[in-house]
């Protein structure tokens, strides 16, 4: 079995991939919406990190956290993020409890196995990865601008004045370069 090695910095930002399993197009349905957000409030009840960017895609979704200054156990955090999910819709979705290999890790049959992680470095790195992460509905051909996405930070950071409406309207910019897909 493979020893996968991440990077645990307390109170450190990342950035992840997390995949739905088989690449099914599930995530932005209604329901798994749903539950995703009771998810992630019940986990940070528990285990608190602030949510710094988040993009909802179909397939897939990408995010950036900041763990407390005392933590770095992101791995848990999205376990018992993906368990609640997992438990409230997979016989909705039709997923399959689970495969004999995931009943040996009690894994349910919404998720792809694993994530991937990025531990951001400095506030370039930051900045590079909350524009890939709202610029990844344009970038999969989802919507043409980046505000048209409803699943997205994109709107907070407009609202908070940290972004321009049209942004990303008219200009190429290297946000289009893969982070862990």
């Amino acid at each position: 079995m493979p020893n996968y090695r991440r990077s645990r910095v307390s109170g450190g930002s990342y950035f992840f991939t997390v995949t739905s399993l088989r690449r099914r197009p599930v995530l932005t349905q209604p329901a798994l919406r749903q539950a995703l957000r009771i998810a992630i409030q019940q986990t940070r009840i528990s285990h608190p990190f602030d949510i710094d960017a988040w993009v909802l895609l179909p397939e897939h979704l990408h995010c950036i956290w900041t763990l407390p200054p005392d933590d770095a156990n992101f791995s848990l955090r999205w376990s018992m993020i993906k368990r609640l999910v997992s438990q409230a819709c997979a016989a909705e979705l039709g997923m399959p409890v689970t495969s004999t290999s995931g009943t040996a890790r009690r894994e349910a049959g919404l998720w792809q196995r694993r994530f991937w992680e990025h531990q951001i470095r400095d506030d370039e790195d930051f900045a590079r990865h909350v524009d890939y992460i709202h610029w990844n509905p344009v970038k999969h051909g989802l919507v043409s601008r980046a505000g048209d996405w409803l699943y997205s930070t994109f709107h907070r950071y407009v609202e908070q004045g940290m972004l321009l409406p049209d942004w990303g309207l008219g200009v190429v910019t290297d946000v289009r370069q893969g982070f862990g897909e």
